[in-house]
């Protein structure tokens, strides 16, 4: 049996190697796993007119690089809304789909509560740069999550772009337009990873989105004591890992079963027929 290929999307803070080292080795030797560095920060600075195709043009890339024509795609947060785009524009190249807490994932159906979350983030540009970094990660969380404290010493110099990155995320999403009927067309299995801790009119809003109206094949995996800033992928490697796998072996062994599946920390798993079917 050939190793599964699979590309890494990261978000807008980690760089991709420090995002994903835990999770690759998890994944152990049967995985040819690529963890690709976004393309907002291959420079000094964010590239001028850069959006989430921009991203997608660089997912292109790396898999004609690799040699694949087709491979499964992960993402978290800003990567996972760059795979969301990816997974509209090219379904044809992917085996499988998992996105991570994307940050977003569209400008349709919101509900009011998920509108009116948004809002908040429409004023960190403002802010200072200093300012800017607590803030976002504020608005991620339930309100009673403690967020863990910048190490001590000065930060690393890759951290100096991330405030300008999260801010053109926050850009492309205003008017970037991510088609919905070609989501609602992507037959593919789709995985994603939500942390219990996380903001439910954010990342819980989405999860309920994705599931309620575009992947027939669609599993959500919740991970009760993670939260975006606790990922899944750095702070329960295996775990990960291991849905990961069972994801992509049933991507690549033939067409799975068409109801919705949540499982929680416990391991058990409960079938939800109903989440898949559009209205």
């Amino acid at each position: 049996m050939e190793p599964f290929r699979a590309i890494l999307l990261p978000g807008a803070v980690l760089p991709a190697h420090l995002a994903y080292k835990a999770l690759i080795e998890a994944l152990g030797p049967d995985v040819q796993a690529v963890a690709k560095e976004l393309e907002l920060y291959k420079k000094d600075e964010p590239p001028a007119g850069w959006t989430l195709d921009t991203e997608v043009e660089g997912v292109l890339r790396e898999a004609d690089e690799q040699g694949w024509q087709t491979f499964h795609l992960v993402g978290y947060s800003g990567g996972g809304a760059a795979a969301l785009a990816f997974a509209a524009k090219h379904p044809e190249r992917l085996e499988s789909l998992a996105v991570l807490e994307p940050a977003w994932a569209g400008n349709w159906d919101w509900s009011p509560a998920y509108a009116e979350h948004r809002l908040h983030y429409e004023t960190l540009e403002a802010l200072p740069s200093e300012q800017l970094m607590p803030a976002f990660m504020r608005l991620g969380v339930r309100p009673d999550v403690v967020l863990p404290q910048p190490e001590p010493g000065p930060p690393p110099p890759w951290m100096a772009l991330r405030p300008a990155g999260i801010l053109a995320f926050l850009r492309t999403f205003r008017d970037y337009d991510l088609d919905r009927s070609r989501l609602a067309a992507f037959t593919q299995p789709v995985f994603f990873a939500l942390g219990g801790l996380s903001h439910p009119d954010d990342y819980g809003e989405v999860a309920a989105r994705l599931s309620r109206v575009f992947f027939p094949d669609f599993h959500l995996e919740v991970f009760p004591h993670r939260h975006h800033f606790d990922p899944p992928h750095r702070a329960e490697p295996e775990r990960l890992a291991e849905g990961l796998l069972r994801h992509w072996a049933s991507a690549e062994g033939g067409p799975s079963s068409r109801s919705t599946t949540t499982r929680t920390e416990t391991g058990k798993s409960t079938a939800r027929p109903g989440m898949h079917g559009r209205p």
